[in-house]
C-alpha cells in the first residue's frame, strides 16, 4: 500500500495507494525497491471494524525515521490521508493528491459515487467480498491504460479483493486536519471535479493530460509535477 517517493530536501514523501488498486504505481514514479507481501486489511476472518482506521495506520507504519515527511495518495487513497497524518503526530509537511479523491469525512465511498457505479458494485460482490478493482470493468479496458503486457501484469497481479464493508463504512472525522498545505495533480478527465475542489480551496493543481494510471505509463511527467509541490511545500 505504500512505496517511497523520491525525497525532496529533509522531508521523505510517502505515496499512499489507496486498497481498491495496490499495483505498482508508487514504485514506477519513484525508486524500485524488492516487492513486499500486502496485507489487505479486512481479509481474514471477523469483522470488519474501521477499515479506513486500520488503512491508515498500515501506510503511517511505512512512514520510517522521525523526520517529516510528505504524503502522496492516488486514487481512493485520498480519502485516506487526514487519518495517516492523525497517526503521524507533527510529522506531516503536505499532503498530495493525485488523480484523487479528496477526504470525505463522516460520507463513505458509496455516498460519493454515481448511483449506476454504486449499483453496479453491489450487484459484483459474492459473500460480501469485491472481484479486482480490474474486473468491475468490460474486458480490454486496463489493458487500453497499460498496454505494455510486463507492466500490466506486474499491477494486476497486485490488485486486490476487497469487503464490501470498506465502501460502505463512513471515513473518519480527523478534528485536526488542515489543508493548508495541500496540493492536487489532476491526470484523467474522470477527477475533473476533483481538480476543480481543489483549486476552490485555494490548493495548487496541475491538469495533466494522461490516465489515471499515468503513474505507470508517464512516471517522469508524474514526478516532475509532484516535484514541483513538494519543492514548493518544503524548501
Amino acid at each position: 500500500m505504500i512505496g517511497a517517493w523520491p525525497p525532496a530536501r529533509d522531508a521523505a514523501a510517502q505515496s499512499a495507494r489507496g486498497p481498491v488498486h495496490l499495483g505498482g504505481c508508487g514504485r514506477a514514479a519513484g525508486p524500485r525497491r524488492p516487492p513486499r507481501r500486502r496485507a489487505v486489511p479486512g481479509r481474514g476472518r471477523g469483522r470488519h471494524a474501521a477499515l479506513h482506521s486500520r488503512c491508515a495506520d498500515v501506510a503511517a507504519r511505512a512512514a520510517t525515521g522521525e523526520g517529516p515527511v510528505v504524503l502522496v495518495g492516488h486514487s481512493g487513497a485520498g480519502a485516506l490521508l487526514p487519518a495517516v497524518a492523525a497517526a503521524l503526530p507533527g510529522r506531516v509537511r503536505a499532503a498530495l493528491f493525485v488523480d484523487a479523491l479528496l477526504p470525505h469525512p463522516g460520507r463513505s465511498w458509496f455516498d460519493t459515487a454515481a448511483p449506476e457505479l454504486r449499483e453496479q458494485l453491489r450487484s459484483l460482490a459474492r459473500e460480501g467480498r469485491l472481484p479486482p478493482w480490474h474486473e468491475w470493468f468490460p474486458a480490454g479496458a486496463v489493458a487500453g491504460l497499460l498496454p505494455d503486457a510486463t507492466v500490466r501484469e506486474r499491477f494486476l497481479a497486485e490488485v486486490p479483493e476487497l469487503p464490501l464493508a470498506y465502501f460502505e463504512e463512513r471515513a473518519p472525522e480527523v478534528p485536526d486536519w488542515s489543508p493548508a498545505r495541500c496540493g492536487y495533480v489532476r491526470l484523467s478527465e474522470a477527477y475533473d471535479r476533483e481538480a476543480g475542489d481543489a483549486a476552490a480551496l485555494g490548493w495548487p493543481v496541475y491538469r495533466e493530460d494522461a490516465d489515471h494510471l499515468a503513474m505507470l505509463t508517464r512516471p517522469a511527467a508524474v514526478a516532475e509535477l509532484l516535484g514541483r509541490l513538494v519543492s514548493a511545500y518544503t524548501s
